[in-house]
């Protein structure tokens, strides 16, 4: 099975770790044997501008996920959005409405579903791809969330290039590595089978300092500079 997921991950953060706002979204081709992505696409949002309501995140997940999916032709496509795995396409009012989310996910989901549902249906009338809102459980969003953290990462390098620091918090359980012409990452969970990932970057005159986030547990916090 060929899986195409999307996530959104990864926050510019103060001096005092608080988050900003959000970072990357990443959608991921994975294929067997389902550790890392074939191919993968990123779209940066400002952190400084964002809405963390959520509307944006899924909007932006959605959009890139189907630009993948008409470029390789998946099987199904995964969403970071836990709602029983329902398909998009079919998230009219009253099937939202019998969801069992809060009612600030229902409005959010309403709100949504004007524009992504017409686009989900679209896709499936054309391709037969299905767009899943399946949520963590998925290991192709999983693998997703990896890369909008090493998304993240290639962000802050540019940043930090231009403003001589930037400091970042990256996904859940994961860690990264700056490497010459690469940024890897891989996950900390030992019960994830080793997922992985691993992007392209110009990453020369560039310092970098990974630790734990001191206010929430699980989640790393990069710092990068200027050598």
């Amino acid at each position: 099975m060929r899986i195409v997921a999307a996530d959104t991950g990864g926050a510019l953060l103060t001096e005092d770790y608080e988050p900003v706002g959000l970072i990357a979204t990443a959608a991921v081709l994975v294929e067997r044997p389902y550790r890392t992505a074939t191919l993968s696409r990123a779209r940066y949002a400002d952190p400084f501008n964002y809405d963390m309501s959520g509307r944006q995140a899924i909007r932006d997940e959605v959009l890139l996920a189907v630009e993948l999916a008409r470029e390789t032709k998946p099987d199904v496509v995964h969403l970071d959005s836990t709602i029983g795995g329902i398909e998009v396409r079919k998230l009219d009012e009253p099937t939202i409405e019998a969801l069992t989310i809060t009612d600030r996910g229902k409005e959010v989901w309403k709100d949504l579903a004007k524009d992504l549902q017409p686009l989900a249906k679209k896709l499936w009338e054309e391709t037969g791809i299905e767009i899943i809102a399946i949520g963590k459980s998925s290991v192709p969003v999983r693998i997703a969330e990896i890369y909008s953290g090493l998304y993240t990462v290639k962000w802050a390098i540019e940043y930090a290039r231009e403003n001589g620091k930037a400091i970042v918090g990256l996904p859940r359980y994961m860690k990264v590595e700056i490497r010459p012409g690469k940024i890897y990452g891989e996950s900390l969970d030992p019960r994830e089978g080793g997922l992985f990932g691993e992007i392209n970057a110009e990453t020369e005159g560039i310092d970098w300092e990974l630790y734990p986030n001191p206010l929430v547990r699980r989640y790393m916090v990069l710092e990068v500079w200027r050598e």
